[in-house]
This record gives C-alpha cells, sequence and structure tokens, in this order.
C-alpha cells in the first residue's frame, strides 16, 4: 500500500498547523483529511507548497537535514542585487549563529505562473524590486530572509515552488490534491529508500 502524500499550496499568513490560531488562518481551514502532518514547515508569511503525510518513514525522507533535500524558492528582493550579492548568497553568508551552506542564487524574470498575493507586498516607488530564484538544501528559521537581508536586499515575497521531485504543479492557493503514487516510487528509488530504521506506516513521536 503506497503512502498518502498531500501537496498544499500554502496561502500567505496561513500557520503551518492543524489547531485554530487566535490571528491568522490554520491547515484546517483548508485540508479536511485526517492524521496528515507536515513535512517541514513553511513559516507564517511566506507562500508555496508544504507536504503533508501520515506515513512517518516518508516525512522523514523528505524533510530531515540528513537527507539533504533541495528545496527552490522565487524570492522578490528589495533592489537589483548585483554580482557581489549573487556571489555572496551563493557561497554562503555568516549570518553571526551560522554560516549558511552553499547553495544556488539566480535573478529570474518573474514567474508567469505565479498568483497575486493577497494582500499585496508593499512597494516603494523609487525602489525596484527583483526576483531571484534560491535552491537551498538547508531550511533553518527565516533563513532567506535572513540571507538576502544581510547582503543588502530584504525579501519582500517568499514563494516555495519546489521540494526535491514534488512541485506546485498547477495549485492556486488554499488548493491541494494528493501526488501520484507513482511519483512516490520514484522518489523513494531514487533516494534509496525511506531508511531502514524507518517503518512505513509509523509516525515519528
Amino acid at each position: 500500500m503506497h503512502p498518502r502524500l498531500i501537496a498544499f499550496n500554502k496561502p500567505f499568513g496561513t500557520v503551518c498547523q492543524f489547531s485554530q490560531h487566535s490571528d491568522h488562518a490554520s491547515l484546517a481551514d483548508y485540508i479536511r483529511v485526517p492524521d496528515v502532518y507536515p513535512a517541514g514547515r513553511l513559516d507564517t508569511d511566506s507562500e508555496g507548497l508544504l507536504l503533508l503525510t501520515a506515513d512517518g518513514a516518508l516525512q522523514h525522507a523528505i524533510s530531515h537535514p540528513r537527507r539533504k533535500m533541495e528545496k527552490a524558492y522565487w524570492v522578490q528582493v528589495e533592489g537589483v542585487p548585483d554580482l557581489h550579492a549573487l556571489q555572496a548568497l551563493g557561497d554562503g553568508i555568516d549570518l553571526g549563529d551560522f554560516k549558511t551552506q552553499p547553495c544556488t542564487a539566480v535573478v529570474v524574470a518573474e514567474p508567469g505562473s505565479l498568483w497575486p498575493r493577497v494582500p499585496p507586498i508593499r512597494v516603494r516607488k523609487a525602489i525596484p524590486t527583483t526576483w531571484l530564484e534560491m535552491r537551498l538544501t538547508e531550511g533553518k528559521n527565516r533563513q532567506i530572509r535572513r540571507m538576502t537581508a544581510k547582503a543588502g536586499h530584504p525579501t519582500l515575497r517568499l514563494v516555495r515552488h519546489s521540494i526535491g521531485p514534488f512541485d506546485l504543479d498547477d495549485l492556486q492557493p488554499g488548493e491541494w490534491h494528493e501526488v501520484d503514487p507513482a511519483r512516490i516510487d520514484g522518489f523513494r528509488s531514487r533516494s534509496g529508500g525511506f531508511g531502514a530504521s524507518d517503518r512505513p506506516g509509523h509516525r515519528r513521536k
């Protein structure tokens, strides 16, 4: 039996929890599927792909830092980063409490499949904005926002569009679908299985 995996396009302002929140929408406002849990997190003020499953081994394979699963983001920043700023982002930035691992950071056109953010970002007319695509294999708390701020280009909007082989496809904010089991099988094969210590169907405490 294949593990169940849900791909969800998390809207801006939604918290990554099923319990109700006093100030924000929660996952329960969109996903009415019992006993699934996020494989990793996404900040309340970030948007895009969140994966959920009830399978502990699959959850571990997607989210555990040792797996170094690549995550890709569209990042709208203030200003126009020069080659020095892009090089610094790619090489790794010392944030004080840790230095980031090397990653990919390139300028891209505004993604054509991107939806309008609600509410819209605050734009200053005198300062242009730039879209970057950043690909990381780590994901510490608010890492990308801290990185771009340190490089002199604060993040205005952050959208995760893929996690490993899984992507948003055509999901709009608040929409979800079940991932094709064949894609899960392909991920299992490419990743060398979900780990000998991770028993399928067992949810870690």
